[in-house]
C-alpha cells in the first residue's frame, strides 16, 4: 500500500503542475501582456478558467493530506523549516484567487478593478515562484534541522541561488503550459497567433531559466547533472522532451493546434521524471549528507494502508466528475438560429 500511497503523491503533484500551473500561467501570460490586449485576454482567460479554477487546488490538497498523514517526519520538517516561503504561497493563492472572484463579481466597476488587476497578475507570478523555490530547496542539501540560528534554519535553507533559478523555471513553466492551453480557446487567428507566440517566447525564456538552473548547481555542488543524465531513465526522458518540443515548435509554426497540449504536458511531466527519479526514494536532501525517504521515514502500516485505501475509493467517485466537469467547460454553447 506504501507504493499506491507514493504514486498519488506523485501523481497529484504532476496534475498540479499541469492544471494549477496552468492556472498560473493565465495570470502570468496578463502580466506580460499589452495594454491594448489586457482585455480581450482576460475574457479568453476567463473563459478557460473561470469555470473550474477553484478545483485545481484540489492536487496540491491531496499532496499536502498524503504528507501529513503518511509521511509525517517529511511534513513537519518542510513545514518548520520552510515556513517562511509555504506562508508566502499560501498568501499568493489566497490574494489571486480573491482579487480574481472580486475582479468579476464586484458590483461595482470602479478604479478598484485596476487593484484587482493588479493583485492578481503579481500573486500569480508570486505563487509559482515560491512553488518552485520550495521544490528547489528540498533537494538543495541546504536545509539543516540541527540549525540554531534563525538564518541558518528559516532564510538559507531557501534562500539560494538554486532555489531562485528553480522557481524562475517554474514560472516559466506555468506560462508556457498557459499559452499552449490558450491557443485552443481563442475563437479567432489573430489571438491564436498572439498566444502561439506567447508559448515561444516563454517556451524560449524556459530554456533559459533551466540552463540558469544547471548553472547555479554547479555553482552550490548540487549534482542536477548526475540527476537528469546519469541514468538511463534520465537520458530518454530528456530525449523524448527534445523531441517532442521540436515537434511542438514545427505545430506552432504550422499553425496546428490538436497535438500542442499533449505534448506540453508530456514535456512537464518528462523534466519532472528526470529530475524525481534518480535520488527516489529521498524526498527531502538534507545539509551535511542527511535526507528523509518516502520509505524510511513513512508512518504506521495501519495509517498508510488506511490512507492507501481511502485515495483508491475517492479516486473512483472524484475523478470521474472531475474531469466530467473539465470536458462540460471545454464544450462550445449551442448557435441558437
Amino acid at each position: 500500500m506504501l507504493y499506491v500511497v507514493i504514486t498519488f503523491l506523485w501523481a497529484s503533484i504532476l496534475l498540479y503542475l499541469l492544471l494549477g500551473g496552468a492556472d498560473y500561467g493565465a495570470g502570468i501570460i496578463e502580466l506580460f501582456t499589452s495594454r491594448k490586449n489586457k482585455e480581450i485576454t482576460r475574457k479568453t482567460l476567463y473563459s478557460a478558467i473561470g469555470p473550474i479554477w477553484e478545483a485545481n487546488h484540489m492536487w496540491l490538497i491531496i499532496a499536502i493530506v498524503i504528507l501529513f498523514v503518511g509521511f509525517p517526519v517529511i511534513y513537519s520538517t518542510m513545514s518548520v523549516n520552510m515556513h517562511i516561503p509555504l506562508t508566502i504561497m499560501l498568501l499568493g493563492i489566497i490574494a489571486r484567487g480573491t482579487a480574481f472572484t472580486f475582479r468579476h463579481y464586484d458590483a461595482v466597476v470602479d478604479d478598484m478593478q485596476s487593484i484587482y488587476n493588479t493583485i492578481f497578475a503579481i500573486s500569480s507570478f508570486i505563487t509559482p515562484l515560491f512553488l518552485g523555490i520550495i521544490a528547489g530547496s528540498t533537494v538543495s542539501g541546504h536545509i539543516d534541522p540541527g540549525a540554531t540560528d534563525f538564518l541558518s534554519a528559516y532564510i538559507f535553507s531557501w534562500l539560494h541561488w538554486f532555489a531562485i533559478t528553480v522557481g524562475l523555471f517554474t514560472v516559466a513553466i506555468c506560462g508556457f503550459l498557459a499559452s499552449v492551453y490558450l491557443i485552443g480557446e481563442s475563437d479567432n487567428d489573430h489571438d491564436r497567433l498572439r498566444f502561439a507566440h506567447k508559448a515561444q517566447f516563454f517556451n524560449i525564456a524556459a530554456v533559459v531559466c533551466g540552463m540558469l538552473v544547471f548553472a547555479a548547481s554547479l555553482y552550490e555542488h548540487i549534482p542536477l547533472i548526475e540527476w537528469v543524465f546519469g541514468n538511463w531513465v534520465g537520458r530518454i526522458a530528456i530525449i523524448s522532451a527534445t523531441l517532442s518540443l521540436i515537434l511542438m515548435w514545427y505545430l506552432l509554426y504550422h499553425g496546428k493546434i490538436g497535438l500542442l497540449r499533449p505534448l506540453a504536458g508530456f514535456q512537464v511531466t518528462m523534466i519532472l521524471l528526470t529530475t524525481t527519479y534518480k535520488h527516489f526514494p529521498k524526498i527531502v536532501l538534507l545539509k551535511g549528507g542527511g535526507y528523509l525517504s518516502l520509505m524510511e521515514h513513512s508512518g504506521q502500516e495501519k495509517t498508510l494502508e488506511a490512507l492507501g485505501l481511502a485515495l483508491l475509493i475517492g479516486s473512483v467517485f472524484i475523478l470521474p466528475a472531475l474531469f466530467y466537469l473539465i470536458y462540460s467547460f471545454q464544450k462550445r454553447p449551442l448557435e441558437v438560429h
